[in-house]
């Protein structure tokens, strides 16, 4: 009779395959190498297969132990869920909630919500992770973060999402650029442009080039930066032209740069901000009052 793995040796063994080392997965667990060890060997006896290989340099998992490894996450999830569906049956906010939320959002937008969050529920507890949209996801459907505030449409799989509002691109270009005296932009002034974009990874970049209706490989851009920051200064000195979301600007970004920034001339040249959580999450009304909150403050600005 095969003996049912508890909880912790599920959580014992996806930290093993989260990061590929004895060491670190029982750091990251607290407890010593030498227990998570036994957990594991334990897990394989009950089990009556391996699921865990190592040598002096590093640890693989077998064939059995992905699939394994999944549906253990699958399983933690879902126990997750479980407990937050009871504690959600309170109070809204009454219990810590794990936001994701992309760089191009986080600094401009969260700042205000804060505030107002702390002021209307003194006891609600907000975690928050900044990171690009790809990582974010994968955390997501792990269970370590609750809902995620990012650009629409992103590929994902077994999530909802709610969009807000619409975050206009507007067009930046240095101070002495012949463009920086139009009125209005047109897109078709891009194609002969060297447009500085965010390197891969941010979807921020997509949704640029897909707003913009600008074929990547027919673009030049002879640089790509990791931050908005970045891309201001090298807008400043005279490297090209860029695009930046309204709400970068709004939060005074360009202040004391010298650039010129200007509105397209056509319609529907923005971007989707929303929120995505996983479908078997018991929080939907939470993260659609958390919606709500985001949208009065895009609102009171704009």
């Amino acid at each position: 009779m095969i003996t049912l793995p508890s909880l912790k040796q599920l959580k014992y063994l996806c930290a093993v395959a989260k990061t590929r080392h004895f060491g670190q997965a029982a750091t990251a667990c607290h407890v010593s190498q030498s227990t998570l060890s036994a957990a594991i060997s334990e897990i394989e006896e009950n089990l009556g297969t391996r699921l865990v290989e190592r040598n002096n340099k590093r640890v693989y998992l077998t064939d059995i132990g992905e699939e394994v490894v999944r549906r253990s996450q699958s399983i933690l999830t879902n126990v997750s869920d479980l407990v937050t569906l009871c504690r959600a049956s309170g109070e809204p906010f009454s219990s810590e909630l794990r936001l994701g939320v992309i760089p191009t959002i986080a600094p401009f937008l969260l700042p205000g919500l804060l505030s107002q969050l702390r002021s209307d529920y003194p006891n609600f507890r907000l975690s928050i992770r900044e990171d690009l949209s790809k990582p974010l996801v994968e955390r997501l459907y792990r269970g370590e973060l609750d809902v995620l505030l990012l650009a629409l449409p992103y590929p994902s799989q077994g999530t909802q999402t709610r969009h807000l509002f619409y975050d206009d691109f507007l067009f930046i270009c240095p101070d002495k650029h012949p463009l920086a005296r139009a009125r209005n932009i047109h897109l078709d002034d891009l194609n002969d442009q060297d447009v500085l974009l965010l390197e891969d990874g941010h979807c921020l970049r997509d949704h640029a080039l897909e707003a913009c209706k600008l074929d990547s490989k027919k673009l030049s851009t002879p640089y790509q930066a990791t931050s908005l920051n970045t891309l201001v200064q090298m807008v400043a000195n005279g490297m090209g032209v860029t695009l930046l979301p309204r709400m970068a600007v709004d939060a005074h970004i360009l202040t004391g740069i010298p650039v010129k920034i200007k509105p397209f001339a056509e319609k529907n040249v923005w971007r989707s901000i929303g929120l995505m959580w996983r479908n078997t999450s018991p929080r939907v009304d939470e993260f659609n009052l958390l919606g709500e909150r985001l949208q009065q403050q895009w609102a009171s600005h704009i």
